[in-house]
């Protein structure tokens, strides 16, 4: 078994699954660059690099926003990109991915399935521990903790239901063990474990031959499973350390200080709210990594805080929004002028998650917006007639239209057999226009001006009054949160009329999730999705009706919770034939090109009647001491944030290294 097998197979089947699918070639680019000039240039390349390590940053400062405090050490007991942009630092799984967005080896350090997918075995490297917050052994990180972890996602009680959706399409047995435990109280099923013998290994399709092999058997041929290696669903947990604290109610309680680690940091002191310690694990597998000796990170009100934190020096990275770009970028005099560099693009596809069963404040029914918006016509006069233009710019003001997007699926995901990206597929379906570049290509305002009227007097007659209340919660601390509602409320007022809708910009103190989401106060908020796994089904099942696992549908848009009425049987209905679809394409497993278009043509329906609102792609700019070409660029799993062989610069990196002088004075010419 070679740890290529996987990559070979997978490329074989779709041709790419990741950024990597192009593979060949940028592998060979690379590898090229690395090498030209040889043992003549080795003298020069040897002083580069001590004259670049004295200007590495050795203790990293960084900056994150208050409303991404996150709320769960368990790293299995998540699927936030709050919790993970922490914990993947803290916990390493399978694999991880490289700059390239490959997969590469991790705790895994080879990989691969002979039989089509059908069954995917992973060497566990020898060596890998389990230390305390102080970096002191507690037990070697072994085969035996990867059936633990899944157990634990796995079981009703213990994991609430987190991070199943993965696993239960795709290992053997994982279903009904999730199912069995639902039957049992729930102190017999927080006392099982995944030991030899037991009910999990009896029924789930996971095997551990010995200590450094995992095996797991999928439901059917699943050529894209390994990609499910680098999210947290597949992620270790060691039993030592569940005995320690005391169960299973004290592993979801555990915190930095009585937690077991195995990644590149521990977490040496945490202030919540305030600030948090990475300390550079010292008994880490990988001792040829590049690591800092600590990294703080401050929890910010805004962005305009951590903008003044970096102008003091106080932090080494801070993302840019509309206002500080066009300060810095007009003023070619300015002290940062030459230091605006592209941020890394985000991995996530942001939507308009809407609510079809909103409450008011005192808990009860929005009973005016939930029938407005369960009127297909009333959608598509958004999907007609939103134009985001401006919006966009509060994203990228030097690029504004790079951000648009149409589709739910994050582009670049995968790929078919002949090169075609899957958005393309969907684009296609849908018949819309290439991107221009200039303006949003599904804007009609003929189409959008037909279904306004068409949604008064349909609505009318129902009892609802106009404009038609749409509530948008924002962080009350945030002035730039503030600034982009503000951004948003003109755009809907100049796009869809003030007679028509009325977008009320509200408050929440610290929590979007406990103080909005889960009360149901939404009208819609604004959210991304990045992928878990290197297939769509990851996209489009989180929208499906009817499933507890389907993420947005049961957290977000809250579809199974709406009684189906005369006004309501319509958007059932749709979304019932959206599940369909998706269900038919991922009954697909040897055909990944018919897999694929099949999908496309679910996601099509689903934007084709608007249940969901794509939003823009995050593409922005920021000020940067860290290399982020260095930073590890997967399209899917958890590994995006971890502070691991990132390149650094006390000095800061310049427009002109990354490529992009000649776009920022363009732009500045332009102002």
């Amino acid at each position: 078994m070679k740890k290529t097998l996987s990559k070979l197979l997978a490329l074989a089947l779709t041709a790419s699954l990741v950024l990597s699918g192009c593979g060949g070639n940028a592998e060979g680019g690379n590898s090229e660059a690395n090498t030209q000039g040889g043992q003549a240039n080795a003298e020069g390349s040897d002083k580069k690099e001590e004259a670049s390590s004295k200007d590495e940053i050795k203790d990293l400062y960084i900056a994150r926003l208050a409303t991404r405090e996150l709320e769960t050490f368990n790293i299995l007991y998540t699927q936030r990109a709050e919790d993970g942009e922490n914990l993947t630092s803290l916990v390493d799984g399978l694999l991880e991915s490289n700059p390239k967005g490959e997969l590469v080896p991790c705790i895994a350090e080879e990989w691969g399935s002979e039989d089509g997918g059908l069954t995917w075995k992973f060497k566990v490297r020898e060596g890998v521990k389990w230390v305390d917050v102080n970096g002191n052994e507690k037990a070697d990180c072994n085969a035996q903790d990867f059936a633990t972890g899944l157990e634990w996602v796995l079981n009703f009680y213990k994991n609430d239901s987190n991070n199943t959706a993965m696993p239960i399409e795709m290992i053997k047995g994982a279903k009904e063990y999730y199912e069995y435990t639902k039957t049992l109280s729930e102190d017999e099923a927080k006392a099982l474990t995944a030991g030899e013998g037991s009910k999990f290994r009896e029924m789930v399709g996971l095997e551990t031959p010995d200590d450094h092999t995992v095996v797991y058997h999928c439901v059917t041929e699943k050529p894209y499973f390994d990609s499910l290696a680098s999210y947290v669903a597949l992620y270790p947990l060691s039993q030592g350390m569940v005995d320690e604290l005391g169960g299973a109610d004290a592993v979801k309680a555990m915190n930095n200080e009585n937690m077991w680690y195995n990644g590149c940091y521990t977490m040496t002191s945490y202030i919540q709210g305030n600030e948090k310690v990475f300390t550079k694990n010292p008994m880490y597998w990988d001792t040829e990594c590049k690591r800092f000796d600590t990294v703080t990170t401050k929890m910010v009100e805004s962005n305009d805080v951590a903008y003044q934190l970096y102008e003091s020096g106080e932090i080494d990275y801070v993302q840019l929004g509309e206002s500080r770009i066009n300060t810095i970028a007009k003023d070619p005099n300015n002290a940062l002028y030459n230091y605006l560099v592209p941020d890394v693009p985000s991995k996530f596809s942001y939507q308009m998650q809407l609510n079809y069963n909103k409450k008011n404040e005192d808990g009860t029914p929005d009973t005016n917006w939930n029938t407005a918006i369960a009127n297909e016509a009333f959608r598509l006069s958004w999907w007609y007639g939103l134009d985001l233009s401006n919006y966009y710019k509060r994203t990228n003001a030097i690029d504004p239209m790079s951000c648009e997007n149409n589709f739910f699926t994050m582009r670049g995901l995968v790929y078919t057999s002949d090169g075609t990206e899957y958005t393309e597929l969907v684009r296609q379906e849908m018949g819309l226009p290439e991107r221009n570049g200039k303006t949003m290509v599904r804007l009609d305002a003929d189409k959008a001006a037909q279904y306004k009227k068409q949604a008064m007097e349909e609505l009318s007659a129902q009892g609802v009054t106009f404009p038609v209340g749409v509530d948008f919660y924002i962080s009350a601390s945030s002035q730039t949160a503030l600034d982009s509602a503000n951004v948003l409320a003109q755009t809907f007022s100049e796009s869809l009329g003030d007679d028509y809708v009325k977008l009320n910009i509200k408050t929440f103190i610290k929590s979007t999730n406990q103080e909005v989401v889960v009360p149901h106060l939404h009208s819609f908020v604004i959210n991304g999705w990045g992928a878990d796994y290197g297939d769509p089904q990851n996209y489009l099942g989180q929208m499906t009706y009817g499933s507890e696992a389907a993420y947005y549908a049961q957290n977000y848009n809250y579809i199974n919770e709406v009684e189906e009425t005369e006004a309501t049987k319509a958007l059932i209905d749709t979304y019932k034939e959206f599940t369909t679809l998706v269900d038919a394409a991922n009954a697909i497993t040897d055909d990944m090109d018919a897999r694929y278009k099949a999908y496309a043509k679910a996601e099509a329906y689903m934007l084709e009647h608007a249940l969901v609102f794509p939003c823009y792609y995050q593409i922005g700019w920021c000020l940067s001491k860290v290399d982020n070409d260095t930073k590890m660029q997967p399209m899917f799993g958890s590994v995006g944030d971890k502070m691991k062989n990132w390149g650094s610069n006390v000095n800061g990196y310049t427009s002109e290294e990354k490529g992009v002088a000649e776009q920022i004075a363009a732009f500045s010419s332009e102002q």
